[in-house]
């Protein structure tokens, strides 16, 4: 297919969506009132898939934070921290997020996605073999592609399967790196880690684990899926995004290895993308600070997910995993009635996100939430019955006008 077909094929099918009701993918928040709260369409809305797991952008700490380093440092870098050098915020951030994760050594980048497309590239090359799992983000994916190593699928977390190609593979050339992550963003599953690491220790390789939605939403101390099962010396590179738990924009890749520092000169997306804004910096540094020191915002999100998740099961809805989540994915029939069934949550206030192949796991059609600490009971409650009328009754129809 052409560039121009392409493009047509994906106008057209644009088209198909916005007949059947709103845009789904271009919706407008045009006014944040809160960190669970937007007006969309001129209606108050109750925010459901937005990935502020932490409630944490409308903190006034980090917004004074913000502003301060805006008034000191100007509205931006200009340029790569290797042509016009670090700011002193960037190497601020960089070391109290290395001690928060219990590393030895932090790189931050300019967005999540960045992070996976340098840790990718930097850490592989053409001799190397990646080894990953099928339902690894967009972003991973295409850093793979860039690092130039040979790319291996295992099947979503399967470690037995893991295990059966790597010992087709043990004479093979180069290195080995396998990637997981620590909450996939679709489904709201967890790899299981320990399985994964008893495969490590039987065929040596280095583990990777993108900690994205399990960053300040998992484990003890809110370093994610690592922290919670108690593993992470097992794990050699940690990558995650500033954009969820943190609130701001942003990535990073963290490490204990002696050369870790060398990775800024091995990365492109690191070495020919203009730094991170010093007032992101600065919002990023408060709200690190703040997830150390109110855990009480972990407990409230583990109580949000476990009470939005337990009323959709409750409801019979087919959920994307078995266990509570801030991620809670609820599988639809088909694309038209998935459509039909989010225009009817968004006319009756309540917005969550859309997933359609082929961005999806198995081709699945999904209607995904995604759970803050800043939900009230009360906005989980009326979620769930808007799902009850909506979804759960298999059409958009009954809810028109909320």
């Amino acid at each position: 297919m052409d560039l121009l077909a392409k493009l047509e094929a994906i106008a057209q099918r644009h088209a198909r969506m916005k007949a059947l009701g709103g845009d789904a993918v271009g919706v407008v928040n045009e006014k944040m009132l809160s960190p669970t709260r937007a007006l969309i369409n001129g209606r108050e809305t109750i925010l459901a898939g937005t990935n502020n797991y932490m409630g944490i952008t409308f903190d006034a700490e980090c917004i004074a934070a913000g502003q301060k380093a805006l008034a000191e440092y100007g509205t931006g870098t200009t340029g790569s921290r290797i042509a016009n050098g670090s700011f002193a915020l960037h190497k601020q951030l960089e070391a109290e997020f290395a001690a928060f994760l219990g590393r030895r050594h932090c790189i931050v980048f300019t967005t999540g996605y960045q992070a996976n497309l340098g840790m990718m590239s930097g850490l592989a090359g053409p001799r190397d073999t990646i080894y990953l799992d099928a339902d690894s983000h967009s972003s991973i994916y295409d850093g793979c592609t860039l690092s130039g190593a040979k790319l291996v699928r295992f099947r979503h977390n399967d470690a037995a399967d893991l295990d059966k190609r790597l010992s087709r593979a043990e004479e093979d050339e180069g290195g080995k790196l396998v990637v997981l992550e620590g909450i996939y963003s679709m489904m709201g599953d967890r790899a299981p880690l320990a399985d994964f690491i008893a495969v490590k220790k039987k065929h040596g390789f280095q583990l990777l684990v993108d900690e994205a939605h399990s960053f300040g939403v998992l484990g003890p101390h809110g370093r994610g899926l690592a922290d919670e099962a108690g593993l992470e010396k097992e794990v050699d590179f940690v990558v995650g995004t500033f954009s969820k738990s943190v609130g701001a924009i942003g990535g990073f890749g963290a490490g204990d290895h002696p050369y870790f520092e060398y990775l800024r000169f091995a990365m492109r997306p690191y070495m020919f993308t203009a730094s991170s804004s010093p007032a992101s910096v600065a919002t990023s540094i408060a709200a690190v600070r703040k997830l150390a020191a109110e855990p009480q915002r972990r407990k409230r999100l583990a109580e949000n997910s476990a009470r939005l998740f337990e009323g959709f099961r409750a409801l019979g809805l087919e959920l994307g995993c078995g266990e509570a989540s801030p991620v809670v994915a609820v599988r639809c029939p088909d694309e038209p009635s998935t459509i039909a069934m989010w225009n009817a949550l968004l006319r009756a206030g309540v917005y969550v996100n859309i997933a359609l192949p082929p961005g999806t796991p198995n081709k699945l059609c999904l209607l995904r939430c995604s759970v803050s600490a800043a939900h009230s009971d009360a906005d989980l409650d009326r979620i769930i019955e808007l799902f009850g009328d909506v979804v759960a009754q298999g059409h958009g129809r009954k809810v028109a006008n909320g």
